[in-house]
């Protein structure tokens, strides 16, 4: 597995690193967890991503993993890089959702009981939170890293003017901000594009979040990689298989496997085809190719789904003239 050196930090993560998001929590059995994991660390993938209110049920993926933490890998707690999350929905009342200090802090702690861990190495802002101070959700991954609950602070889904503002505020009171996770694929390339002219950001820096994470040295970690299952062959015929997550219809609706779609992704495969690689792979092997990208976290349902993506790590480097035929087809919005 190769490995890439987080923005200006001391800390490397693996190219392709593993989410928790989908797939961990109790409609999961629990032995299929446990496969994944175990092949995972075995394949060089160190770093596993969670969030307080992964599952289903919220805070479940927490607890499964604190299960496999015990069982398998409390030996190898030194070669792990575990990171969690706080910002959306948790629990009712006005204390478990948003930005607040006591909602971050009072997260985090549970989560570290969830997964019987004493320390988290990476602890995420999930999303920016328009009602709190920025100084307010900032000053709690300050505390979070100083009272020794987190080794490093993060931020997930900020734009690139709120990007700038958590780093100098971090910065100010010394902590450095570690990494962005963003979404990004070829049919969400949201973090190229500049964010002038933004209506709902009049703080707008006219940069792109890649630029963004460049100029100030912070690592980038890229979540739905594979555009939540589009970038792969499963809707390549045009038919949504009933256990899809098309067919759910939870974050990937099945009107999404539009004819443009289709259009699309089936000219990526046969590029991909081409290069000797699933689509899937083909779609991690295009992140990978700019240098500001740390990682890319995939998500694996069965081993071999897993196995098929780490190959994308091993895969020859893009040409030139390869991104130029993938261009045309790597639409922003497809996902849409």
């Amino acid at each position: 597995m190769p490995y890439r050196r987080a923005g200006r930090s001391g800390l490397d993560l693996p190219a392709l690193s593993l989410g928790l998001w989908h797939n961990f929590g109790d409609t999961t059995p629990f032995e299929t967890q446990r496969s994944v994991l175990r092949r995972a660390f075995d394949l060089g993938i160190t770093h596993f991503d969670l969030a307080n209110n992964y599952g289903p049920p919220y805070g479940s993926a927490e607890e499964n993993f604190g299960r496999h933490m015990v069982d398998d890998f409390r030996p190898y707690r030194d070669e792990l890089v575990i990171s969690s999350k706080a910002g959306y929905d948790m629990w009712p009342g006005p204390y478990g959702d948003g930005g607040s200090r006591k909602y971050l802090l009072s997260s985090l702690d549970q989560s570290l009981k969830r997964m019987n861990l004493d320390y988290v190495d990476i602890f995420y802002s999930h999303r920016p939170d328009p009602t709190v101070p920025i100084e307010e959700t900032m000053g709690a991954l300050h505390t979070a890293v100083t009272s020794g609950r987190a080794l490093y602070a993060g931020i997930s889904n900020y734009s690139p003017a709120q990007t700038r503002v958590a780093q100098e505020v971090l910065a100010d009171l010394g902590t450095p901000l570690l990494i962005h996770q963003p979404s990004y694929s070829m049919f969400n390339r949201h973090v190229e594009m500049p964010d002038a002219g933004k209506t709902d950001d009049p703080d707008a820096t006219g940069q792109s979040l890649l630029d963004t994470v460049g100029d100030l040295g912070i690592g980038m970690i890229v979540f739905s990689p594979l555009a939540q299952g589009m970038l792969t062959d499963r809707y390549l015929d045009g038919n949504v298989p009933s256990d899809s997550r098309a067919a759910v219809g939870h974050f990937l609706k099945g009107e999404s496997i539009s004819e443009t779609y289709l259009e699309r992704a089936r000219a990526l495969n046969e590029i991909a085809d081409g290069r000797g690689q699933t689509l899937a792979q083909l779609a991690l092997t295009w992140l990978l190719r700019d240098d500001r990208v740390t990682s890319t976290l995939i998500g694996a349902s069965s081993v071999a789904q897993l196995e098929n993506n780490v190959q994308a790590a091993h895969a020859a480097p893009l040409t030139a003239d390869e991104i130029a035929a993938i261009e045309p087809f790597a639409v922003d919005g497809t996902n849409r």
